[in-house]
Formats: C-alpha cells, sequence, structure tokens
C-alpha cells in the first residue's frame, strides 16, 4: 500500500519507478517532473502499473534522443512481445505500420504520403471551414449564458474538421474519436482499440468505393501505394495526432486566457494573445505532455544511465520544455519548444493543428467577450494518464448570445484542395483528381447540410 501524495509532491515511488499516472500525478505533473530531475536528464518511470520505461525530462537529452534514430529507433516490437495483450499502453505504443513507428526508407515512404496528401490541404479554406465550425458551435450554447467549453467546443472543433478532412460520416466520426479518448484515458484500451480500429476500416472501404477530394482518398492515390492496413494507421496517426491533442491545446490555451492576470483586459484585442497563449501551452503545458518512445537496439549509457536494450526511451514534452537551462530564455514568440516533437519524426501537421486552434479561440473570445470561468482555476480536474495534459470539463458563463448561423449555406467559395506542391515522391497527375465543375460545391453544400441536421438532432 501506498501513501498519496501531498499537493506540490510527486506521487509516491512505485518499485523504484515514479509512475506517470493515476490522479496525483495528473493533478501536479510538474510535482512529479521536478522530483525525476535527481536522477539528471533521464530518470526511471512507470507508465502504467509494472510498466518500467526511462523519461528524458532535459531539453538537449531529448534532442538527442529525437534527431538520432540510429541509436534510438521507433519500432517497439521487441519490447512489445513482453508485454501481456491487455498491458493499458499497448494501444499507444504497440506497433503500427505507419511512419511514427518506421525508420529509414520505410519512415521516408510512409511521412511522404502523409506530408503529400496533408499539402493538398488549403489553408484559407481550413480557416473558413473553422470559423463556420465555431460559430456553428457558439450558436448552439451561446443563448444558455453557460457552457463546458471541453464537451460542447473544444472536443468538437477538431472532431468536426477531421469529419470533413477525412470526408466521414459524422457517426463514424464519433466513432473514432470515442475509440481514440478511450485509448489516451487507458480506460479499457483494448476495447477502444478494436472500435478505433473497426471504425476506420469502414471509412477505408467507403473511400475504396467513392473516392472523394479528402485525406485518406489522397493517400489511397499516392504513388507511395499504401496498402489498405497502412493507410488504416496512418489514419489512426493523423487522428490521434489531430483530435485529442488538439482539443487538449485549444481547451488549455482558453483556460490559460481566462485565468492569467496577463491576459486579462485583453481578450478581445485580436489574435496577439491568443497566439502568446498558445506559444505559453506549447511550451509549459503541451497537449501530449509524454510520447515519442524509441528503443535502443542494445544496452546504451546515455546521460549517466544505463539505458536496457528494447525498452522505451519516452520524451518527456512538458518536462523538457521546463527544463530549469533554459529558464532565463525568452518564451513569448520563441517556437524552439518541443510540443511538435522535432528530428525526423517532428508533427508534418502543425502548421494546421496551430491554424485550427487560435482561429478557433479567436472566434470564441470575440463571440463571448465577457466569457469567465465557472469555477476557480485551481477546481478544474486533469484526466489521468501519462501522454496526455487534458481537462475533464471548462466550465464557464458569459452574458448569453445569439450567433446568426446559416448551417446549409457553406462557408464562402475557397476550394477545399490546393493545387499540390512539387515533390520528389509525387507527379501531380497521379494525386490530383480532375475537378468536376459544378460536383464539389454541391458536395461540400449536402455535407454541412446533413451535418448542421445531425447537430440539431434531425
Amino acid at each position: 500500500m501506498t501513501s498519496k501524495a501531498a499537493p506540490g509532491q510527486a506521487c509516491p515511488v512505485q518499485h523504484g519507478r515514479m509512475p506517470l499516472y493515476g490522479p496525483e500525478f495528473a493533478a501536479d505533473p510538474v510535482a512529479t517532473y521536478q522530483a525525476l530531475r535527481q536522477y539528471g536528464p533521464v530518470a526511471p518511470v512507470e507508465l502504467a502499473p509494472g510498466v518500467s520505461a526511462n523519461l528524458v525530462v532535459g531539453y538537449d537529452a531529448a534532442l538527442e534522443v529525437l534527431r538520432n534514430p540510429n541509436t534510438f529507433p521507433r519500432n517497439p516490437v521487441q519490447w512489445q512481445e513482453k508485454m501481456p495483450p491487455d498491458c493499458p499502453v499497448l494501444p499507444m505504443m504497440m506497433y503500427r505500420p505507419n511512419a511514427l513507428f518506421a525508420d529509414g526508407a520505410a519512415h521516408a515512404r510512409y511521412r511522404a504520403a502523409v506530408t503529400d496528401s496533408l499539402a493538398r490541404v488549403d489553408l484559407s479554406a481550413l480557416r473558413a471551414q473553422v470559423e463556420f465550425t465555431a460559430d456553428l458551435l457558439i450558436g448552439r450554447f451561446g443563448p444558455r449564458g453557460e457552457a463546458n467549453l471541453l464537451a460542447e467546443y473544444a472536443m468538437l472543433v477538431p472532431l468536426m474538421m477531421f469529419n470533413h478532412l477525412y470526408g466521414c460520416p459524422p457517426e463514424l466520426g464519433e466513432r473514432m474519436v470515442a475509440g481514440m479518448r478511450g485509448i489516451f484515458d487507458m480506460i479499457d484500451p483494448e476495447k477502444a482499440n478494436a472500435e478505433l480500429t473497426q471504425a476506420m476500416l469502414e471509412l477505408i472501404e467507403l473511400k475504396r468505393r467513392q473516392p472523394g477530394q479528402d485525406v485518406p482518398s489522397w493517400m489511397m492515390a499516392h504513388p507511395a501505394q499504401l496498402s489498405d492496413e497502412e493507410v488504416l494507421h496512418h489514419l489512426i496517426l493523423l487522428m490521434g495526432a489531430g483530435t485529442e491533442p488538439e482539443q487538449n491545446l485549444i481547451a488549455n490555451g482558453i483556460r490559460l486566457l481566462l485565468s492569467d492576470e496577463r491576459f486579462a483586459g485583453d481578450l478581445s484585442g485580436g489574435s496577439l494573445p491568443v497566439e502568446e497563449a498558445l506559444d505559453e501551452v506549447l511550451w509549459t503545458d503541451p497537449p501530449m505532455a509524454n510520447y515519442s518512445a524509441s528503443y535502443p537496439v542494445e544496452d546504451t549509457d546515455f546521460a549517466g544511465v544505463r539505458l536496457p536494450a528494447a525498452e522505451p526511451v519516452v520524451i518527456s514534452f512538458a518536462g523538457a520544455n521546463n527544463d530549469p537551462v533554459l529558464a532565463n530564455q525568452q518564451r513569448s514568440g520563441n517556437r524552439a519548444h518541443l510540443a511538435w516533437s522535432a528530428g525526423p519524426h517532428s508533427c508534418p501537421a502543425q502548421q494546421q493543428a496551430r491554424l485550427m486552434a487560435s482561429v478557433a479561440i479567436e472566434k470564441l473570445l470575440d463571440g463571448l467577450p465577457d466569457m469567465r470561468l465557472a469555477v476557480a482555476v485551481d477546481e478544474l480536474v486533469w484526466r489521468p494518464g501519462p501522454f496526455h495534459r487534458a481537462l475533464t470539463a471548462l466550465p464557464v458563463r458569459f452574458t448569453p448570445v445569439n450567433v446568426p448561423v446559416q448551417p446549409d449555406e457553406t462557408p464562402g467559395e475557397t476550394p477545399w484542395t490546393a493545387t499540390p506542391a512539387p515533390s520528389s515522391s509525387t507527379r501531380q497527375a497521379e494525386t490530383s483528381t480532375p475537378k468536376q465543375p459544378s460536383s464539389p460545391s454541391t458536395a461540400r453544400r449536402r455535407w454541412w447540410s446533413f451535418l448542421a441536421k445531425w447537430w440539431r438532432g434531425r
């Protein structure tokens, strides 16, 4: 039996290792990172009961690991073979044939399919879609004068955007996000992974029958010639990176803006405070706190620690970003943080992710200028789990408003897709679907009409 940690104290050590799970860690992970620094840049942890790992909490050490895939490769198969099937972190860390778990030529092939497909999303159209989605959601809770912004906004914006980017029916998108959430929270993760996989397989089958102007269809048509299994696991990767962390970035940015006196009185002044808040969140409270596991090919001496072969070396983005050696650096406007990772496996969609978060927050502040937290900031509760930094709820109050929304109209005439940029791996003729004169506009109008009716419960 272990004792409960007092506020501001790290969780009690388990089996000689600091646990990265449980309500104590969720409530105050900073105390755990501080305690881990006694070991140096790399420290022994448990990701779940009985699941050992080494956590990199030093900034320079994290960069060295992330930039050196020869010594720290991403393939977890050796480690995975020793884990029981019901290991709660397995769905987040198990091998999948995608860019996150590959190195060398395989990684280059996978990465090209991802980056070339994402490059076809027009950023102006993406902004318009986020603005339209934000107005739609604010219009639902605005007249009440109160809302849980996590469930009613921060979670739904990326869900609805991914439904659109994936050309995905809303019921499938909802099942995907429910499965992803279960994996992150480690609540029956085996079942959650199965449900997520099934929903993705149904989407792939749909896109094989009816390809469209969407990310799954572009990936299937890419010269990399991904198999259905590879497409499946890249769609899971993008959804995992683009929904759960994105909702945390939006929610944590709003929390900071509403609770930090440095931003008080300046919330309706444009994009500057929003951009500053996002920079600060990405530095101090990144939405993915600990991830990007690698597995040394042999016993390795690194940063004063003996790292066993095939045991996970996990990057603490939160710990490394807050390394005391960086304390004197100016973080505002400085984007050298590790929230998007670094090296060959850095996030390929950070531009799109940041745009979505900043536009979503700006629209909320413009629409609800007197918004305030409904509880004290220290009463907010954080979800458990070693990987993310995620609130359970974000209750707010504001003067009731009515936001005019015309849900049967499309948000502007900007084409959804951009002309693919030239790439060494992509020939335009093979990745571009000829655009018919009228069908894209008609299809988008049908999509938004259907989506609006779904949100109205019809």
